[in-house]
Order: C-alpha cells, then structure tokens, then sequence
C-alpha cells in the first residue's frame, strides 16, 4: 500500500510539472529579419516559466541563452536572427515531462534603415495630447476591465476621452495649417486607477510597452494613422519614456529581478528626485546628488527604471525598434532624457544611428543653458562622452523669449537681447539646425499665460521659425489658446474646441472661429506654408543683428535670397534705418512681408514698426 501510494503522489507530481507550463504573453509580440543587429531578447511573462527549456528548429534560429531572473514568472531567450527568413516559427517550452509549444511570428521589414527618415530643420512640428485634442470614437471612453477611472471633462487633470481617431479625423487641418510632423504625448496603455481627481491622461505611466491604451485606440488604429498621415506628407513623432513606468505595470508588482529598478525597496527606503539636472554633467558632483537625479524616483507612481541593468535596456532599445517597424513613426522625442543613465541612453542612440542613419530623436534636456544642452548633443564639444543623441530641446530659447516679452527691450540685457545673448553661444552646439526650440508646451505655461497679447505671440512665433531651429509648436496656440499651471498642468492641456461632442465652438473650421482666431490662424498658416520647402530657412547662412533702438533683426541668406524678420520689442512706434543693415538689404528696394502678404518699400531707406510690431520680409 505505501508503494502504491508513493506512485500515486509520484503521478500526481508528474501531472502537476506537466500541467505547469505557463506562456501568459510574450515580447516583443514578434519581431523582424532582416535587421543590423540579429539579436533579440524575448521576455516571457508566466507562472513558474523561469525553469522552462526553450527550444526551436526554425531554420536560421539559434537560441544563445536563456536567462533565468529571481522572479519564477519570467523568462529571457536571447536569439539570434541572422539566417532566419520571415515565417512562424516554433518555440518549445518543456519543464520535467511537460511541453507547451509556442507560435511566433518573424516578420519581413518593409523597407531598409536607411531608408526611414527622421523630422529636420524642414520640418515644423504639431505637439498634441491626444486626450485633449479630439475624441473620434466615443465608444472608447470606458473600457471594461481596465483599473477604476471615469471621463470628466469638467476636471481638468481627468481623461476627457480624445483618441486617435479623433487625431485622424482631423489629419486635413494640420495641411491647412501647414505643419509638417506631429508630436503626440505617449499613446501606451497607462492602466492606472484615479486618485484624488487625478489620472494619468498624459499617457507617462506605461504599464504596457507594446499596446496602445484601448481608450485612445488600438495598435492597428495608430498604424492607419501613421499611414494617412505620411500619405498627406505628416510625418509622426512618437513619445517614448525610457526612465521610468508606470506603478501598475506587472514589473513593480512582480519585480523581475531585484535590480530592474533603481531603489527597488521603495516601500521602506523611498528616494525621490530631485529634478534638478546639472549633476549629470557637473565635473564637481557629489555622489549624493548624482544619484537623486538619476536614481531618485520621478514621482511614487512612476518607478524608475535601472538602466544599468542590461536586461532592461535590451528591453528598451528593442521596444523602440518595434515601434518604428510596427507603424512607421518618423521620430521619437524621449522623455527626461537625463534623468536616465548617459552611458545606457548612449548605447541605445548608436544603436539606432546604425539601425536607422537618417532618423532622428529629440531628447528632452530642461536646463536653461545652451551649454548644459549642447553637451548631450551628438559630436559635443565640450569633452563628454558621446552621446550619439542628434537633437536637443532649447530650453534656454523658450525661457529667453518668455522673459522678453514681459520687458522693453533697451540697449543691453532686457527684452530680446536675451534672445540675441542666447543664440551667440550656439558655437556650442555640434549642429545647431537640429535643435529643436520651442516657445511653449506641455510642462510649462501657456505663452499667451491667461491673456490675448497677439502682438507678443506673433513676434514670438515669428522668431521660432526662421531662426537656426528645428520648431515646434503646441496644439491650438493657432487659435489662441491660454492658461497657466497656477493651479494644475491640465489648465495648459484644454479641450481643442470643437473636438468633442457638444462643443459649442468648432475651431476646426474658419466658420467656427472668431476674428480673431481666423487672424492668429492664417497669420500663422501663410508663414507655415512660406517655410515648407524653403532653402532659405533650412540651409540659408543666419546673421542676426545686437537689438539696436528697440529692434531686433536676424536674416537668413541664401545666394541672392533673403529673409529677414524684423522685431519691435519695444512699446512705442519705433524707426530702422536700412543702412545699419546693409550687408543684408543691399540694394533692395522692395520686399513682402509673408503673414500678411503685404508690400513693404525699401527704397525710402527707413522702415516704421509700429509698438510690438513684427515683419518677415521676403526678398
């Protein structure tokens, strides 16, 4: 009887092993031949699917090894692709007597690296929150099964239900526009429950790196609107964020390994950020200050990732790669580009660089100082290591034009002299025509802030594209949209008008905007479509004038071209003497002013500008 009984428990143990082969998902959900880098890391998510053996006999594949981490629920297999050719291939996933067999797909790439081409200096790119631009498919706005949240556009830090439908709906306005790439805030499923009337709308909690969140849409649906947007000449700017995910992401609940994220026992040894930036280049940092930048925890739901684990950054680096493969974006802005280690986001940049030569990724580096900046920016000057980043944001242009045009501009410092100080040092810079400026967006205030000065805004907008700069602009300032974060960020994150149903007011269309909109609009749309395509701008020679009785001049110069945007930055009528600038206007005696379409005379030899006034000759 005691035999019998032990073969019994030995079957049931057998039955057991054999019943636990667990595959929950795999990722990435498939992948592609044909790349530089035949590598890939396939993370396995799965009850006790630590201990599997994993094996193939697709042709070209070859299993180099299979990663086992702390957590029993997951496991890596790293293979190698080089000989493979596009199929279904067949991974085989044994544990004692237990086998459970896998299909995954191998796709074909639909074109080469070096044939997908990033945003530049020729483009003007259109930064969007998808939540708050236009809501396409209201059947989207509650999905069942997803963590509490509710739609309330009364609260300004709520989901409102824009979508990705409602971005393709519109696809025509951003051509009427004159735009050229949309940047839209992460798509990524951020399944995190509300709290206290806030949510994250924004889209920076990934808890899911290969799924759009089901309320802006599907994968298939960001797809066909990549692909409508190309065939209207929009390209697509993803929004990636590598230094942190979201708190409900399995990761934190599950921690794969016990160094997948930076302070991994946050429960009892919290540590936040700091936010401030400079440790990172600092030559004189203390370690305590480094490591709250880059260690220290973005917010408590947003755990930092530890890059330094190459497990993760594998991760990340393929994550991207999917993205562009999947449904083509032409760019990637990456979010707190700093905050994450340099040497881990380096490693990722020479990766698409030799993936994809001619795309290109911003990297968001807020400090105030063109030096700070031109460091992280690939080729830098400053003895860094190399960064292999392509394109910088401009903080120092978006802090410089906000201060002036609070201020008189006189013969030194104030008004648009910080505009002129600023852009001398651009000898910084590798390459300053990809640097992106900008003169307002997301994280900060509204440029017009709570009022109406259009004046200001137009001289502002002016400057951001005809300068040295690749630009971007943020959604509805076309149609004067203001606000503040005096009481929270979602009062700079408005309802476009006319996107949701019910709106009174359809700013979409001429017919629904005020005067006053229709003016800012078409100021703004006649120097949109001016700059597309124009030599000038993205490859003229920049000679910029010291402000000189309140004015502020820069030109750009191509051959017997010219253009030149001429900046009253005081408020009083003021006159400029053509002669003070005449390596510029030679013996020009007429020009047109772009926005407005209107003749301007040159052979008086002087140009009145009224208070604030703002000009961009054509000649």
């Amino acid at each position: 009887m005691k035999k019998l009984l032990m073969m019994i428990m030995a079957a049931l143990s057998v039955l057991a092993v054999e019943g636990a082969v667990k595959v929950d998902r795999i990722e990435p959900t498939n992948w592609y031949v044909g790349l530089n880098d035949p590598s890939v890391q396939l993370m396995v998510y799965g009850e006790g699917i630590r201990d599997a053996e994993v094996t193939t006999d697709y042709a070209g594949i070859a299993i180099d090894s299979l990663v086992r981490l702390d957590s029993p629920n997951y496991l890596l297999i790293y293979m190698n692709t080089r000989g493979a050719q596009p199929g279904v291939m067949e991974l085989t996933f044994k544990q004692g007597r237990s086998k459970k067999k896998v299909k995954y797909q191998l796709l074909a790439r639909e074109m080469s690296g070096g044939k997908r081409m990033g945003f530049s200096i020729a483009d003007v790119l259109y930064m969007l929150m998808p939540d708050r631009f236009a809501d396409g498919n209201p059947a989207n706005n509650q999905i069942p099964g997803m963590e509490a949240y509710k739609n309330d556009r009364t609260q300004p830090s709520l989901r409102h239900g824009g979508d990705i439908e409602g971005i393709r709906q519109h696809l025509d306005y951003f051509t009427q526009l004159g735009v050229t790439a949309l940047w839209f805030t992460p798509v990524l499923e951020n399944n995190s429950p509300d709290s206290h009337n806030h949510s994250t709308y924004h889209g920076y909690a990934t808890t899911n790196y290969y799924k759009v969140d089901p309320r802006f849409g599907t994968n298939e649906e960001y797809r066909r609107l990549c692909d409508e947007a190309h065939s209207r000449g929009l390209k697509v700017v993803m929004d990636m964020i590598f230094n942190h995910c979201g708190a409900h992401h399995p990761w934190l609940k599950d921690m794969p390994s016990h160094d997948w994220f930076n302070q991994p026992d946050y429960k009892n040894n919290y540590l936040q950020t700091s936010y401030k930036l400079t440790p990172v280049m600092d030559p004189y940092a203390s370690e305590v200050d480094l490591k709250e930048t880059v260690e220290g925890w973005f917010v408590p739901s947003m755990p930092d990732l530890n890059h330094h684990n190459v497990h993760v950054m594998n991760y990340l680096i393929q994550n991207s790669i999917w993205w562009i493969e999947t449904v083509g974006i032409d760019g990637i802005r990456m979010d707190t580009y700093p905050y994450a280690y340099a040497d881990a986001m380096a490693r990722w940049m020479k990766r698409l660089d030799n993936e994809y030569p001619n795309f290109n990724t911003v990297g968001e580096t807020w400090v105030e100082n063109p030096a700070y900046t031109a460091a992280w920016q690939k080729g830098n000057k400053m003895g860094k290591p190399e960064s292999y980043l392509k394109t910088v944001m401009d903080f120092s242009f978006y802090e410089k034009i906000d201060s002036a045009r609070h201020e008189e501009t006189d013969g030194w410092w104030r008004g648009y002299n910080r505009v002129y100080n600023s852009l001398c040092l651009d000898y910084l810079y590798p390459n300053p025509s990809s640097v992106m400026a900008f003169i307002e967006n997301h994280d900060t205030d509204r440029y017009l802030h709570n009022g109406q000065d259009v004046a200001s805004l137009k001289q502002a907008l002016a400057l951001l594209l005809t300068i040295k700069r690749i630009p971007q602009l943020y959604y509805g300032t076309e149609v004067l949209m203001n606000g503040t974060k005096e009481v929270t960020d979602g009062n700079v994150r408005k309802d476009f008008p006319g996107g949701f149903p019910g709106d009174k007011q359809n700013a979409f269309t001429a017919a629904g905007r005020t005067p006053a909109q229709n003016d800012m609009f078409n100021w703004l749309s006649a120097l949109l479509h001016w700059r597309q395509g124009n030599d000038v701008i993205t490859k003229g020679k920049m000679t910029q004038f010291i402000p000189y009785n309140g004015i502020y001049v820069v030109a750009r110069t191509l051959k017997d071209r010219h253009a030149v945007t001429i900046i009253n930055g005081t408020s009083s009528e003021r006159e400029m003497k053509l002669a003070r600038y005449s390596e510029v206007f030679g013996n020009a005696t007429m020009a047109r002013d772009v926005p407005t379409g209107k003749s301007v005379d040159l052979s008086t030899g002087t140009i009145t500008l009224p208070p604030r006034g703002t000009l961009v000759l054509d000649f």
